[in-house]
């Protein structure tokens, strides 16, 4: 099969002809028809994961069709349209079971422990317990873009802060977890503050729905406009990019009783930062989130409300390219250039 083949960081990735994964016995092989391109991609491309084993194929935001299941495998069959989520339990253990995969302990990576979907096909292990059938009103491209971003959008805002119809939302990072976010709060019926450096990510977020755009370049205080601009202060910010200063500008976003979310994975330098203890978490009694995706079984309200027309997810798809234009994706999201999701539909 083809695949976009990582064999040093930071170097291009090369189209190569590879061997096809072997199924498993209770897992499938997925013939991809579209993936995103996401940030998590990047920060493995630039060595942020020390145990990467290299060669490696990337690529965790997929959807496609069911080619091949293992024996054990008792609830997919071949031709189904299907996605998953990136982080795939086991099926077995009390977190599983418990409806906690995102922490299970033998948890797979798709694109980041195991090989990804960067590729013609990806292996699906634990199948009947990870995999999610596609409603045929839902396109592979949105269902791609969907991906890791959308549903970690919305297993941050729903289920970790549990944000309300007519309450503020600060989205601190106006990317392709940031705009799903903002998406998503929409649809809930809350308002929304987006703050970004990108004049043209703002002007996508201001046509998603967001109330007010706070251009953090433009403003002194970040945390004091969006205070103002909401009087009082957002009841949900979420921090979608993952580094020091969008952590600080969220907490100080925040209202008193406020809901942080840490949606961004912090790399580098950002992975230790100041925390304001005294006069934002205790004096405010701020409230903070740690998240890391979305497990199969939450995926249902969110297809549900796209195959009814509630929400749009085409919208957030701002770029398809082919498999060969991985690496200038990449590139756009190093440099900062680029907002909202692309995703690869040609292989």
């Amino acid at each position: 099969m083809q695949a976009a083949l990582l064999t040093a960081i930071r170097t291009p990735v090369t189209l190569e002809s590879v061997a096809d994964p072997h199924c498993p016995h209770d897992g499938v092989i997925v013939e991809v028809h579209a993936c995103g391109v996401c940030r998590s991609d990047l920060h493995t491309w630039k060595g942020a994961d020390p145990d990467l084993i290299l060669p490696h194929v990337m690529g965790h935001e997929f959807a496609g069709e069911v080619v091949e299941t293992g024996p054990e495998c008792r609830s997919f069959r071949r031709g189904d349209r299907v996605t998953a989520p990136f982080i795939l339990g086991c099926g077995h253990c009390e977190d599983c079971t418990g409806g906690r995969p995102t922490i299970c302990d033998t948890q797979r990576l798709i694109g980041f422990t195991q090989w990804g979907a960067f590729a013609e096909r990806v292996v699906v292990h634990h199948a009947d317990f990870n995999l999610v059938r596609l409603p045929s009103a839902v396109g592979y491209v949105e269902a791609a873009g969907m991906g890791c971003r959308v549903t970690t959008a919305w297993r941050a805002i729903n289920d970790r802060a549990g944000l309300q119809e007519g309450e503020w939302l600060a989205v601190h990072g106006c990317g392709g977890v940031g705009l799903a976010a903002l998406l998503l709060a929409r649809t809930l019926g809350a308002r929304v503050v987006a703050v970004d450096i990108s004049a043209v990510a703002l002007a996508k977020a201001r046509e998603l729905g967001a109330e007010h755009c706070v251009n953090a370049l433009d403003v002194g205080d970040v945390g004091a406009a969006v205070r103002e601009l909401t009087r009082g202060g957002a009841h949900v910010s979420i921090d979608a990019l993952g580094v020091s200063a969008t952590f600080d500008n969220s907490l100080r976003s925040l209202r008193k009783l406020g809901r942080h979310v840490q949606i961004g994975m912090p790399v580098g330098r950002h992975v230790e930062v100041k925390l304001p203890l005294l006069d934002l978490v205790y004096s405010r009694q701020l409230s903070l989130f740690g998240m890391r995706g979305l497990g199969a079984a939450g995926f249902a309200p969110l297809l549900e409300m796209a195959a009814s027309g509630r929400l749009d997810l085409a919208q957030l798809v701002t770029e398809r390219i082919a498999l060969a234009g991985l690496q200038g994706a990449l590139d756009r999201l190093e440099e900062g250039s680029g907002f909202g999701i692309s995703v690869i539909d040609r292989f």
